[in-house]
């Protein structure tokens, strides 16, 4: 009798953490729509994740970049901020503003592509430092 009440409460409790707990570890973190990438001179950016990751079909590597050797990632889509800093820290080599485009914005992740999208003709791709850069972003 009493072997019988274990093996029902044992088989509640798995029950309970399969209905309450498995779907949790189940799901992959839900994408932000918006993420503002804060600590820039000239303002914080206000990046639209869903416009570049859903709708213009960007895949997540192209900014999420594998993990490294010197400084291995935490999550598979961490933020960038978590390992480039406004000045590198060791063992990092390449700083916040390093990660996305270069000292002038003429090459780098985010200027090759906005680039690319204004010499295919799209008028809606900013342009211009203070398209992205703004002082209320932060």
């Amino acid at each position: 009798m009493l072997r019988t009440f274990c093996r029902a409460v044992t088989l509640a409790a798995g029950l309970a953490f399969l209905f309450t707990a498995a779907p949790a570890l189940s799901q992959a973190p839900k994408e932000p729509d918006t993420v503002v990438l804060k600590g820039a001179p000239m303002g914080g950016v206000k990046l639209q994740h869903k416009l570049h990751a859903r709708d213009n079909k960007v895949a997540c590597e192209t900014c999420h970049h594998p993990s490294k050797p010197a400084k291995p990632m935490k999550a598979e889509h961490q933020k960038c901020t978590d390992c480039h800093t406004k000045v590198a820290a060791a063992p990092m080599k390449t700083n916040t503003r390093a990660a996305f485009h270069d000292p002038m914005a003429k090459k780098g992740l985010c200027a090759d592509c906005h680039a690319a999208e204004l010499k295919k003709g799209n008028k809606k791709t900013p342009a211009k430092c203070t398209d992205c850069h703004k002082k209320e972003n932060g």
